[in-house]
């Protein structure tokens, strides 16, 4: 049985670090922003269900997302295995990812005594600082100086900002 060296170990972790691309996270988070106005403006809903629809809503569109990296332009030039699929999936893994927080925010909001629009809000506060988060995570990971990674959370800040007030239009 062979045994990998520790730093050879190290040094592929670094490499696939280096190389995560967290666009996902912040497409996830716009998508799970997407669902809650959505869920939001149909009015009263039971949390379980919104809950399920956000991470089922992020599952689907992780596979749309994992079978287009599969089956589109890369694979033209390259041989589908599965050290491929996989790498794929996981690279496309914080669609996922990012639907969780706003899932979690909906699963809680009875504890904290919310009403349904209290619900939203929430739900809609935490998918916005995810996507913001994401979005300088990746930054940061590219090596972008503090000035970049400020620009891409005020972007991010701004496309958030943007969604809510989609949210605002269509219940008012």
């Amino acid at each position: 049985m062979s045994r990998t060296d520790p730093t050879t170990a190290r040094t592929r972790a670094a490499e696939r670090r280096a190389h995560a691309d967290y666009t996902g996270g912040v497409y996830g988070s716009m998508l799970a922003a997407s669902v809650v106005i959505g869920a939001g403006a149909l009015g009263s809903f039971p949390r379980l269900q919104l809950v399920l629809l956000l991470l089922l809503t992020g599952l689907v569109f992780w596979i749309g997302h994992v079978h287009a990296q599969l089956f589109g332009a890369r694979l033209a030039q390259q041989p589908l295995d599965r050290h491929t699929v996989l790498r794929v999936c996981r690279d496309e893994w914080p669609i996922v990812k990012a639907a969780v927080p706003p899932a979690v925010a909906v699963a809680i909001s009875p504890l904290l005594a919310l009403d349904v629009q209290g619900t939203v809000w929430l739900a809609l506060s935490v998918a916005v600082a995810g996507q913001v988060g994401w979005s300088v995570a990746a930054a940061r990971r590219a090596g972008a100086s503090w000035r970049l990674m400020t620009a891409t959370a005020l972007i991010n800040l701004l496309l958030g900002l943007l969604i809510l007030s989609f949210k605002i239009i269509l219940t008012h």
